[in-house]
């Protein structure tokens, strides 16, 4: 039997567009997650420079520490500086907002799945004797708004729980 050679030039050309569009990857989940992650971040990000925002919660261990920080306002700003103020003084640090899917660390919000582990990071350069020194950490978001922003940290060293809370004034 004799083919025809446009058939079967049809009949490769068919085959390899079935083969070029299939992908090896069945599970695009990732490539969403991370994508949804990087629109979080942003999100996030956005949301904390607009604006002052304060504390009003921090628990250290079980420890209420609110008062700590009572009267002063914080600044998220642009090039990750974090700014405390009240009255003349001023404590500056940073801050930033990281996806830390690719992290092999726990995630400390066990409502989490480890692919949505999205780190509030704080940095303070100050003294163990500073109360600012307690707000540095690498905090997991619990949950967020464009007014309040509510963070957990579990210590690898005690196993204590810290939570702290920033909402907009």
């Amino acid at each position: 039997m004799k083919m025809n050679p446009k058939f079967i030039v049809l009949f490769f050309m068919a085959t390899s567009m079935v083969f070029l569009s299939c992908s090896d990857d069945d599970d695009s989940s990732d490539d969403n997650n991370n994508n949804n992650n990087s629109q979080l971040v942003a999100t996030i990000t956005n949301n904390v420079k607009d604006g002052n925002w304060i504390i009003t919660k921090f628990i250290d261990s079980g420890q209420d520490e609110t008062n700590d920080f009572n009267g002063y306002s914080f600044s998220f700003e642009d090039n990750s500086v974090l700014t405390a103020t009240k009255e003349a003084n001023v404590m500056t640090g940073t801050w930033s907002v990281t996806d830390s899917d690719d992290d092999d660390s726990d995630d400390d919000n066990p409502s989490n799945d480890d692919d949505d582990d999205i780190d509030f990071n704080i940095f303070f350069n100050v003294d163990d004797s500073n109360n600012f020194e307690d707000l540095n950490d690498d905090w997991d978001i619990v949950s967020q708004t464009s007014t309040k922003i509510e963070l957990i940290d579990v210590s690898g060293g005690n196993g204590g729980t810290d939570y702290l809370t920033f909402e907009k004034q």
